[in-house]
């Protein structure tokens, strides 16, 4: 079946996620919602790195070795992270991305972001504690999350048990319900 480009673009431009078509990183095209759930207009977004979108530079680029990777492997990658709004407001969102070139994943893009905030409220967590948060969530084990950060498993371990503090739960079990939002 054949669609047509007004058809097409409709699609993108009202789907009721977040929508972004990347190029090296840079935005080239984003759909009305993903504007709203960061709190640009379009225009202030065309040409920016995705970097504005990071609460810090080294998310950014950690976050990008490890989307590298997944797209290098299967030409997918998804997460659920903490991004930043215009106005500076943290927020949890799920991420997933799709590569046109395996070999050069980050050469062309299309993701999809959705707004998790009604699910998941953000805790005040250091760069480094969301970092061990997004990959809990993933699933990964602390000897999995300590050699995707180059990190010790008893350092990770430190900042699970920083989390499980911050998060007022007793185990891992309780933090990946707070984690996830089902507590």
């Amino acid at each position: 079946m054949d669609i047509d480009h007004d058809t097409a673009m409709l699609g993108f431009t009202m789907a009721p996620v977040g929508l972004v078509v990347t190029r090296e990183r840079i935005i080239t095209a984003c759909n009305d919602e993903f504007c709203s759930m960061f709190g640009y207009r379009q225009a202030d977004m065309m040409g920016k790195m995705m970097s504005m979108l990071y609460p810090s530079t080294r998310e950014f680029v950690e976050t990008g070795r490890l989307g590298r990777e997944g797209l290098m492997k299967t030409g997918r990658y998804m997460d659920e992270r903490i991004m930043r709004k215009q106005d500076g407001t943290l927020f949890w969102c799920r991420a997933r991305g799709h590569t046109a070139d395996r070999a050069n994943p980050f050469s062309k893009c299309v993701w999809s972001f959705a707004d998790l905030s009604d699910a998941r409220p953000v805790v005040e967590l250091t760069a480094r504690e969301r970092q061990v948060a997004m990959l809990l969530v993933q699933g990964q084990v602390t000897k999995d999350i300590a050699r995707s950060l180059n990190l010790s498993p008893r350092t990770i371990e430190i900042y699970r048990g920083n989390l499980l503090k911050k998060f007022g739960v007793r185990n891992g079990t309780e933090l990946l319900a707070a984690l996830s939002g089902a507590m």
